[in-house]
């Protein structure tokens, strides 16, 4: 009997092209055996990479609040029509989906072609991704598309030295590891590792068994949840909830009267990155024996919108 040669489309968005890699080790053993097509989100906006330390602050309150300041490229999706299988693949910004991906999904067009589909979205990101995935799960909802996996690949350095690191690519533009610190970013051997994923899902497809693919995926640690982080995480969001709706009234992204909002903002994420944050973490094992783990766990992990 002659095997169906499937067909996975994959959406990505990259500044430093780390999101792209990832999607090229996920999907290598996809393209053994089906047709695989990259396709380019590339918004309307521009964003700078290097960032500046002005524009990278500036798109804060954008992001904590939804609200990307444009859209993104026409999409040609004349080859795509028949795929089997959509995956999305980006990075959280400010806890949060980045802007163009934000964009992406409230895209019309992108909606339309969404609707009925199954999407596994990948997140390249530093280690905060729990918010980032309860946006997803309603910009799918409200695609009426099906979330049928999650992947993460993260920075495994501990939280204050991944901090510096990402902070040091991003604006200054330097990935490698120096003496005191190691390389930026997502390190070779977890993204080559990553290909795991990929015959994961390329086993459901031949089998037909793409409801089984949530726990097959999480059987291979499609996540790596790691709870005190998921505690700061979404305590930090709602404290950004304040900041980002406060700067935001002072005009839009690039008005010069929110710039010293902005300036106050990065003081006030420096000084809760390397005092609270520790303190945070203190705190919370401190009273972990009162927190029912598991319960958060499966809540923050969940692919379905609806407790």
């Amino acid at each position: 009997m002659i095997q169906k040669k499937f067909k996975v489309v994959a959406f990505y968005f990259t500044q430093s092209g780390q999101a792209l890699i990832a999607a090229k080790h996920i999907c290598a053993p996809l393209e053994k055996a089906c047709n695989v097509i990259y396709k380019r989100i590339i918004p309307q906006h521009e964003y700078p990479f290097p960032w500046t330390t002005r524009a990278f602050f500036d798109a804060f309150p954008e992001s904590r609040l939804g609200q990307p300041p444009s859209g993104i490229a026409p999409i040609d999706f004349s080859d795509v029509v028949d795929a089997d299988l959509v995956l999305v693949v980006g990075q959280s910004w400010f806890l949060a989906p980045s802007l163009p991906l934000q964009s992406f999904f409230i895209d019309e067009q992108v909606k339309t072609y969404l609707q009925g589909r199954d999407v596994v979205f990948v997140n390249v990101c530093r280690n905060m991704w729990v918010m980032t995935l309860r946006s997803i799960r309603e910009y799918i909802k409200d695609a009426n598309a099906r979330l049928i996996g999650h992947i993460v690949l993260q920075d495994a350095h501990p939280n204050l030295i991944s901090a510096i690191t990402v902070v040091r690519w991003l604006i200054r533009g330097r990935k490698q590891s120096t003496t005191l610190l190691p390389a930026s970013g997502i390190a070779d051997k977890e993204m080559s590792e990553a290909a795991r994923f990929g015959d994961t899902i390329l086993k459901s497809l031949q089998q037909e068994a793409m409801s089984q693919l949530p726990l097959r995926l999480m059987s291979v640690r499609s996540v790596v949840y790691k709870p005190s982080i998921a505690f700061i995480e979404k305590t930090g969001h709602c404290i950004f909830g304040h900041w980002a709706r406060f700067i935001k009234k002072k005009g839009d992204m690039g008005n010069p009267r929110r710039r010293v909002c902005v300036v106050l903002f990065s003081y006030y994420l420096t000084f809760v990155l390397f005092v609270m944050s520790p303190l945070a973490q203190f705190f919370f094992y401190l009273t972990y024996p009162f927190r029912n783990i598991r319960r958060v766990r499966q809540n923050d992990c969940r692919l379905n919108s609806d407790k």
